[in-house]
């Protein structure tokens, strides 16, 4: 029954406690242009990697991604970055077999290095271009939750050549959106942690007074 408590508060312990890392990244296979793309295979519009990444205490993302080639300005194609910020009130590409790509705010890199969120401009020093690969860097100020946390806002990119869903070339990951982390506990999870953390003293309380009995005994 001890080993069973230590196992059951061990486990509450791990699930519940937040994850240190605020990074995850994806690959993406090389030259799997979408089927209906009707845009210039360029190796610059080909994903081969994306990564997020969310620093709490600088409040900023870090979006990293890499391609089949070298970011070529003058070119066509630019980059498209949804995130979910909690709304999830955008869907426009489940036509084209990518439902889960969902968004509420659309960050615009163009391949000069300039880059949008709406209306507002990114500052240059933000986006950064070497060979094929595009860092991105975005603070929360200007993507305000609409109900995430922001590790676990979602993100997605794909690369345009053109306007409609025949200009768009790739989608990194495929059909889902990308968080910084694992979901942040909820209340009900940090009752687990706290129930695992009971548990754990209860039973280091237990084997003491037993290992403290045997002795008296011996």
């Amino acid at each position: 029954m001890r080993m069973i408590l230590s196992a059951a508060a061990l486990a509450c312990l791990a699930v519940a406690a937040p994850a240190l890392a605020q990074t995850r990244t994806v690959s993406d296979a090389t030259g799997d242009f979408l089927a209906g793309y009707t845009g210039p295979k360029l190796g610059d519009l080909d994903v081969t990697s994306f990564s997020v990444s969310y620093d709490a205490g600088a409040k900023l993302f870090t979006l990293g991604s890499t391609f089949a080639g070298d970011i070529t300005p003058g070119t066509p194609g630019f980059y498209v970055y949804g995130v979910n910020t909690g709304a999830g009130a955008i869907r426009p590409f489940g036509g084209i077999g990518q439902g889960n790509v969902i968004f509420d705010q659309a960050i615009v890199v163009q391949k000069n290095g300039t880059g949008t969120i709406g209306g507002t401009a990114l500052n240059k020093d933000w986006i950064a271009i070497a060979g094929n690969i595009l860092t991105v860097k975005v603070p929360l100020s200007l993507l305000p939750s609409t109900g995430f946390a922001p590790q676990r806002y979602g993100f997605n990119l794909w690369p345009r050549s053109a306007g409609g869903n025949a200009g768009i070339s790739d989608f990194a990951p495929e059909n889902a959106t990308l968080s910084a982390s694992a979901a942040v506990p909820e209340p009900a999870t940090w009752g687990m942690l706290m129930v695992g953390a009971g548990l754990a003293g209860g039973t280091l309380r237990y084997r003491r007074r037993r290992g403290q009995g045997a002795l008296a005994l011996g």
